[in-house]
């Protein structure tokens, strides 16, 4: 690989003032929390079928009408089931955030939540026929009697209409169609959905009704569900926020369009925050301050300040080159698991693209590494467009670190990680002349999501385990 390809940090200038800092220490993740979590889930759905199983469903077999009814009950338990550990997914409960990360979060509720969805019309549908196969009302009458005069179903329709409103523009070329804000706005709709769903249930449900053992456990997941959104999505970031205020210490520019904001407070000194992580924040500076942006720490939290760089691609992150020294924050996390908890191996390769540098900037200030454990890659169009490239270097060289830099526009044609300029070179080639013992190494990586994706795959084939691979994705 010629040098024209990689441009090495050579700079062995002393971190500014800024950078000597004092990160905190954090013990690894406990491995058996993501067991523990994911066998509580399956526990609640094999639950639910037993709790079917001993209220008759198998014997209600027999007939069509039986058949299609008992079928109907067991797809509506266990849609609703779905739709609870949906919502727990994102409810940001910390042992399950920590456990999973938002990324792989995200992905399991959209799964979770199709699926459950597609549970739920199969619900209706069968539910409807079963009652309709031993009534003189035919299939439109049947449904009608049930919407109109069956206790909390016409909440229940008005749920599910709430449901199918957020099932569609969750579809990828919805989403596409949508900003962020106004997708987050609708998708709010589904705790609506959930909660006007519940009544239907809970008063003309055979399964809710004829077992105490079945009526404490659907309340206490109900409840439970409840407590854990309102806990933890509400209550938790409100307390850390506003019981000692966090205001906005220094603005500054970082390079064409992208900003550095620097917040303090007492509020910080409790807060778990690793390196790499990202939290929801929202500035109190005027209209729009109710909206909340995902945007990761650029430095490692030292329990007195965070701090975030971004670049100017919306409104939200434009305007943060406008706040002032005072303005009061609002936090939510800290999320996801691109941080030195989840390390398996002494080396590391922080491999970021563009403005996704900003995590792995923290995260080469925060791990406890020798000299030459560390290697960071910094993918850009230009060195114009280097956003923390001089801190990168000063931390790099102060710790004993590599520091590269992989310029120039991407290969056209070609899912690539690399340049035009090493279009003769594979990926996992490329790759393995940086770090030549990259099965050896943990690779943490940020920027778009087929940029990412094509480090993934050079790193695979690289011999790298996926276990050693770590990526935080913020496409909604």
């Amino acid at each position: 690989m010629t040098t024209s390809t990689i441009a090495p940090g050579g700079s062995t200038a002393p971190p500014p003032v800024e950078m000597r800092r004092t990160p905190r220490r954090h013990a690894p993740l406990p491995r058996w929390w993501r067991d523990a979590t994911a066998g509580a889930a399956w526990a609640v759905t094999l639950a639910v079928v037993a709790l079917w199983v001993a209220g008759g469903g198998v014997q209600d077999l027999g007939s069509w009408a039986g058949a299609l009814t008992s079928t109907g009950r067991l797809t509506g338990l266990v849609a609703s089931a779905l739709l609870l550990v949906q919502v727990l997914l994102m409810a940001r409960v910390p042992w399950v955030e920590q456990a999973w990360g938002q990324d792989e979060l995200a992905r399991t509720h959209r799964l979770v939540g199709f699926t459950s969805f597609t549970l739920l019309l199969a619900h209706i549908v069968l539910i409807t026929l079963g009652y309709a196969a031993s009534s003189t009302r035919g299939v439109w009458g049947t449904a009608w009697d049930l919407v109109v005069t069956y206790p909390g179903m016409l909440l229940a329709t008005a749920g599910t209409a709430a449901l199918v409103m957020v099932v569609v523009t969750s579809v990828r070329r919805a989403r596409r169609r949508l900003r962020y804000e106004s997708w987050h706005l609708i998708h709010l709709y589904g705790y609506l959905g959930a909660g006007l769903v519940l009544p239907h249930q809970l008063w003309t449900g055979a399964d809710f009704l004829d077992s105490t053992t079945a009526t404490v456990f659907w309340w206490g997941l109900w409840a439970t569900t409840a407590a854990a959104v309102l806990a933890f999505r509400v209550g938790l970031p409100a307390w850390r926020s506003l019981r000692s205020p966090i205001r906005v210490l220094d603005v500054r520019p970082e390079g064409p369009g992208a900003t550095t904001v620097t917040v303090g407070g007492h509020g910080l000194r409790h807060l778990p925050a690793r390196a790499g992580q990202f939290f929801q924040w929202r500035f109190l500076d005027g209209p729009g301050w109710s909206r909340a942006h995902p945007y990761s720490v650029s430095a490692a939290p030292d329990g007195r300040t965070l701090r975030l760089t971004a670049e100017h691609v919306g409104d939200g992150s434009a305007r943060l080159a406008t706040l002032r020294p005072g303005t009061r924050v609002l936090l939510e996390g800290p999320y996801g698991r691109l941080h030195g908890g989840v390390r398996t191996r002494r080396k590391v390769l922080l491999i970021g693209a563009g403005i996704g540098i900003t995590p792995l900037r923290a995260l080469l200030e925060d791990l406890p590494q020798g000299p030459g454990d560390v290697t960071v890659v910094h993918r850009v169009r230009s060195r114009d467009e280097a956003v923390l490239a001089d801190e990168l270097r000063a931390l790099a060289a102060a710790r004993g670190a590599r520091y590269l830099q992989v310029e120039g526009h991407r290969i056209a044609g070609r899912a690539s990680w690399l340049p035009s300029q090493a279009a003769h070179l594979s990926d996992r080639q490329a790759l393995l002349d940086i770090v030549p013992d990259l099965a050896d190494h943990d690779v943490f990586v940020c920027g778009n999501d087929g940029w990412m994706e094509a480090i993934r795959t050079a790193a695979l084939e690289g011999g790298c385990p996926p276990d050693a691979i770590h990526r935080e994705r913020f496409a909604y």
